[in-house]
């Protein structure tokens, strides 16, 4: 990292605010960092880096990097100001340890400090500090080095000066509580991808991460490593995100400016694909639900371009309305607002609600969008070509819609056939089990329970929607089925309507092997682009079956991956392992009913993986990469990742 020696101006501790104390954080953490999961854990290394983000956005940092240490500690290094050590009158002690000790304490409280700053739920470092057993913080600041160290939150001494230093900085060491935690290790690719998504979004800022676990080591006994830098911020965002995608204009569309205080950055482009892929963002947080600036952003293209191809006469043999989905089929845009203070709601409080902010992206994008078809011919040329040619495949899947909902297939009381369905009427202790093919279709209604529990088995694959136009996806008979089955229903503008949602718990349950992994991958791209609200909502598992039954005897231990295997061959086997008996398991339809309850259907004993768009881009990306035309990245994304591949329990 840089070495720098700056001033500190404006930025002492009377800057730092008080709101509240930090007495219920470790009684009730998911009140404050959302659940006590993966999902939370994550959360506090994205609590510390967003701290070194806000450093950024004010100009003082540009390098920041996160290391996973060999005891699943995290330590994240900036080379911003640091954060001040000197007395707070108010609080009485160092504004360090204010900052550490208090919720809600921090410059971005204070309007002179940070214009905006990051964050989701606000708490901040000392959050982080509460749910930690042992946290350290260095601070590089005005040629001197100090330290702090704490557990659960409370201060072992008062800051030390530790001596002399040129570099400058803040250096944050936690070690999450493992007794409150349902797991405290942590997922490379989940850091990683989170970090690549901060270089997008500001750009010309380092974020490095380094996996110093032994057992994570490459092939080649290296750690693993990334070190994320963009120079063009959204451009190159929109260009990752349509990596393996055809653009149709030679570069992305790039709006930036200030409308009304909101500092707006808008980039979008258009590719030959049939799905809108809007990603939003206020201060760095992904607003996968959208809200008020996805809102001016949508009702400024269609304005703009529905104004220009009429004045153009583009429009004039088109026979049907063009509605404003078909100015979006096709896009990939990023949306990036800075709001001094966010309001968010919805069911993940991710869908921002400042109403301000919708007429801020409207204009702007209004505007510049304006210029830029005047200037561009050709380019305007192609994306209303584009628009037209997605209104007369809309006006095909609408009629598609009606037929099938005039054959009683999406929209009727009738349920399929193949469906075993529960005794409970009530969606919320329902559960509807995706099942590969009708044989092990068949042991699941046998091995359920016939209350709660319905059974939807899918012969073969479905069709690859990601490949397919909208109207296919309707004829194709398991779609349907599962439209049916679910109780759902698409509205007009591409939403999903769960008014009538029959189940709240959707597991797919394949086989363990790479035909099951594809069917998985099918079904959660189906999810993925017409099915959003499923996974936004929570609804959505995957059952883990054994892998191996092991036996000596009358005793059985099931195992879910090869070192659970060999855990239970020691167990079993004692001094003779040769004793014990291993069956792997190549399928579902191998198992008995008896056997696939126990194993994957109990909720007392089953393993389910829920599953959640922690980055709704970095999940676009992936689905269009491994379901889409491009083999090329494909390939070389398996080349990267394979010598990471493993099978969790």
């Amino acid at each position: 990292m840089s070495e720098n020696q700056n001033h500190n101006p404006g930025y002492t501790a009377d800057n730092i605010q008080v709101l509240e104390g930090l007495e219920a954080v470790r009684k009730r953490p998911a009140m404050y960092i959302g659940d006590i999961g993966i999902r939370g854990l994550h959360h506090l290394v994205y609590e510390v880096v967003d701290n070194s983000i806000d450093e950024a956005l004010a100009g003082h940092c540009n390098e920041i990097e996160v290391r996973i240490l060999p005891d699943n500690s995290i330590s994240v290094k900036d080379n911003g100001r640091g954060i001040p050590v000197d007395y707070h009158a108010k609080e009485q002690k160092s504004a360090l340890e204010v900052v550490m000790t208090v919720l809600h304490a921090g410059g971005k409280f204070d309007k002179d400090s940070y214009k905006v700053s990051g964050g989701l739920h606000g708490v901040g470092v000392s959050c982080v500090n509460a749910l930690s057993i042992a946290l350290k913080a260095e601070i590089y600041r005005d040629g001197k080095h100090y330290i702090q160290e704490y557990s659960e939150g409370k201060p072992l001494y008062d800051v030390r000066e530790i001596g002399p230093t040129e570099f400058r900085g803040t250096v944050i060491t936690f070690k999450p509580d493992a007794s409150i935690f349902t797991s405290v290790v942590y997922k490379y690719d989940t850091l990683a991808s989170r970090l690549r998504e901060l270089a997008f979004l500001n750009r010309k800022v380092r974020l490095s991460i380094i996996d110093e676990r032994p057992e994570e080591k490459t092939a080649e006994g290296e750690f693993r490593s990334d070190s994320f830098y963009s120079e063009g911020g959204l451009k190159e965002f929109v260009q990752y995100l349509d990596g393996t995608r055809v653009p149709l204009i030679p570069e992305p569309i790039y709006f930036e400016g200030d409308k009304g205080g909101v500092p707006v950055e808008v980039a979008f482009q258009y590719t030959e694909t049939y799905n809108e892929n809007v990603h939003s963002y206020v201060n760095n947080i992904n607003t996968i639900e959208g809200g008020t600036h996805v809102g001016g952003f949508r009702m400024a293209m269609t304005r703009v371009l529905k104004g220009y191809a009429e004045k153009e006469g583009f429009l004039k043999n088109v026979k049907f309305e063009i509605s404003g989905d078909d100015f979006r089929e096709g896009l990939t845009a990023i949306i990036s607002v800075k709001v001094m203070e966010p309001q968010f709601e919805g069911q993940t409080k991710t869908k921002l609600g400042n109403n301000e902010v919708s007429g801020a992206v409207n204009a702007l994008v209004g505007e510049l969008l304006t210029h830029y078809l005047e200037e561009h011919p050709r380019e305007a040329k192609v994306i209303i070509n584009k628009v037209i040619l997605s209104a007369t495949a809309r006006h095909a899947a609408r009629k598609a819609r009606e037929l099938v909902t005039r054959k009683g297939v999406m929209n009727s009381t009738s349920l399929p056939g193949k469906l075993a369905d529960c005794s409970s009427t009530d969606p919320a202790e329902c559960e509807l089990y995706l099942v590969e093919g009708d044989s092990a279709g068949g042991t699941a209604k046998q091995g359920r329970d016939r209350r709660f529990q319905a059974i939807l088995p899918l012969r073969g694959k479905i069709l690859n929607v990601e490949k397919a136009l909208e109207h296919k996806i309707y004829e194709n008979e398991e779609i349907k089925n599962m439209f049916t089955g679910l109780g759902v229903t698409r509205n007009d503008d591409k939403t999903l309507n769960l008014a009538k949602l029959r189940y709240h718990k959707i597991i797919i349950m394949t086989d363990a092997d790479v035909d099951g992994s594809h069917i998985r991958t099918l079904i959660l791209t189906l999810f993925y682009r017409y099915m959003h609200e499923l996974l936004v909502n929570g609804h959505v598992y995957i059952a883990q079956p054994p892998l191996y039954l092991t036996k000596k005897g009358k005793e059985e231990i099931y195992a879910f991956n090869d070192e659970q295997r060999d855990i239970a061959i020691a167990k079993l086997g004692g001094d003779n392992p040769a004793s014990v008996g291993i069956q792997r398991y190549k399928g579902l339809g191998e198992m008995n009913a008896e056997q696939l309850w126990s194993t994957t259907m109990n909720p007392e004993t089953r393993i389910l993986k829920k599953v959640t768009l922690e980055s709704a881009a970095e999940a676009d990306y992936v689905f269009s990469m491994l379901m889409g035309d491009e083999v090329p990245p494909r390939r070389e994304f398996i080349e990267q990742n394979a010598r990471y591949a493993k099978i969790d329990a």
